[in-house]
């Protein structure tokens, strides 16, 4: 984690140290959200059976907000003085959430996709005492609404296997 090169010093109430408490979270974040944007995008392009509609839909849905976050926290990252992580390798050492190689069936795509999203909920979570500690109510903000929104993707993913 670098922090980039700055014309002035940042001065917006957070101390270096707290900066980089925070960034450590949100790059994490960032992590499990790329690779679920990604792991996301492959299941919609290979879904098969009889929910490929609902799902093919669904998953669009998701990478397409998913694609969004990513541009949130990392610019977040930005904001706090830091470089953003771009490359897989950095994804593969930051993330939680483990890769698909091979094309599950739609009900195991689900269970994957359940098991991610709460992967990042857990990961936002864990951020959460840095930015509270600092006072960061911009990245608590960002924190909870993509708790709030992986929350919500997992039990509607849930559902489709009750």
């Amino acid at each position: 984690m670098t922090t980039t090169t700055n014309i002035a010093a940042i001065n917006i109430g957070i101390s270096e140290g707290d900066r980089k408490d925070i960034v450590e979270g949100l790059s994490k974040l960032l992590a499990d959200t790329y690779t679920l944007y990604l792991k996301t995008h492959y299941f919609h392009w290979n879904v098969t059976g009889p929910m490929f509609q609902t799902l093919h839909l669904m998953f669009e849905t998701q990478y397409q907000e998913l694609a969004i976050a990513v541009d949130d926290i990392a610019e977040r990252i930005r904001v706090l003085g830091y470089t953003a992580p771009g490359s897989y390798s950095a994804y593969a050492e930051l993330s939680s959430i483990a890769e698909t190689r091979d094309v599950p069936e739609a009900t195991d795509m689900i269970r994957l996709m359940v098991e991610a999203n709460e992967a990042v909920v857990r990961t936002a979570r864990q951020a959460f005492p840095a930015a509270e500690k600092a006072a960061d109510e911009s990245t608590v903000d960002l924190l909870t609404e993509r708790m709030r929104t992986h929350e919500k993707t997992a039990w509607m993913l849930r559902s489709l296997l009750q």
